[in-house]
């Protein structure tokens, strides 16, 4: 299954470069942990134009993916896979891996061995849902971080919207139903 990181599974602060800026939101640790005991492998997909607009170079990317696998794994929680896009296409040009474009997710799929018709796509915004949308997979809005004001355009694209990521591992797991 597929995360957005930023407004998803961590608070979206704007181009978070300092590890210490990373703070999970509340049930994100224990959802990854449900979902990894299920049997899931669980990726994040995240866009870091920061990086092209030169706001922080990449290595704070890194840093800060360090620091969110460690609050993770301090609850038992794990990514299998990270994957991002560091362009903007306003400065480095259009690229296939910038969401929605849909590069990452067949990057983590043959990686991972994952399949994408069978797999959710959990995120904030509609560029999150598309890629869930393209592969035939199980798009699901949630209402943090940006998830709120997307909700008219998640149901254009046949996305379930729930909570926050605990209630898409229960919707994911059985345990939860659509809202929306």
């Amino acid at each position: 299954m597929f995360l957005d990181r930023d407004g998803t599974v961590i608070e979206d602060t704007g181009y978070l470069h300092d590890p210490n800026g990373v703070r999970l939101l509340p049930g994100a640790a224990r959802a990854i942990t449900r979902l990894n005991r299920a049997g899931l492998r669980v990726v994040t997909v995240t866009n870091q134009s920061g990086i092209a607009r030169g706001l922080y170079p990449e290595s704070d990317y890194h840093a800060v993916q360090r620091r969110l696998i460690d609050l993770l794994a301090t609850a038992g929680a794990r990514l299998d896979g990270q994957y991002f896009c560091p362009h903007y296409p306003a400065m480095s040009g259009p690229c296939d891996c910038r969401k929605p474009g849909v590069r990452l997710f067949t990057d983590a799929a043959r990686d991972l061995h994952l399949d994408l018709a069978r797999s959710a796509y959990v995120g904030d915004r509609p560029s999150d849902l598309e890629p869930g949308r393209h592969f035939g997979g199980r798009p699901i809005l949630v209402r943090t971080g940006e998830g709120a004001q997307h909700e008219a355009q998640a149901r254009t694209l046949g996305a379930a919207i729930v909570a926050d990521l605990a209630a898409a591992a229960d919707l994911i797991l059985g345990g939860g139903d659509r809202d929306g």
